[in-house]
């Protein structure tokens, strides 16, 4: 097998993470674009269907991905990204809390709101 296939067929990893793991992804194939990690390496169980991804959200990160959304950021720093990103990140993280049952962040409920 050459090397070339053998790249060709790995994926690209943030962290130790594929970009599925990620609430911002800006390029899939430029892990420097991978922003606010909150789910577990148990990702790649579920990417193959052997479990179901909400088991593998890491709530400890959570706190910070939405930390990070908010105009006052993650001990003082937003999360570089474009609007339509932050708006998209909102939605895909106060999906993972509803439907887990659990309370959507404020952070994330006023940015929904206006939008």
């Amino acid at each position: 097998m050459s090397v070339a296939k053998i790249r060709s067929g790995l994926q690209s990893r943030k962290e130790g993470l594929p970009a599925e793991a990620f609430a911002i992804v800006g390029d899939p194939d430029d892990p420097d674009s991978w922003r606010l990690p909150h789910h577990t390496r148990a990702i790649f169980r579920a990417l193959k269907g052997r479990l179901d991804d909400e088991r593998t959200v890491d709530w400890q990160r959570m706190a910070a991905a939405v930390a990070s959304l908010s105009p006052g950021g993650y001990r003082g720093r937003r999360v570089e990204a474009t609007p339509e990103q932050i708006l998209a990140a909102a939605r895909h993280l106060a999906s993972h809390y509803q439907k887990a049952g659990r309370e959507v962040p404020s952070t994330l409920a006023d940015l929904l709101e206006h939008s």
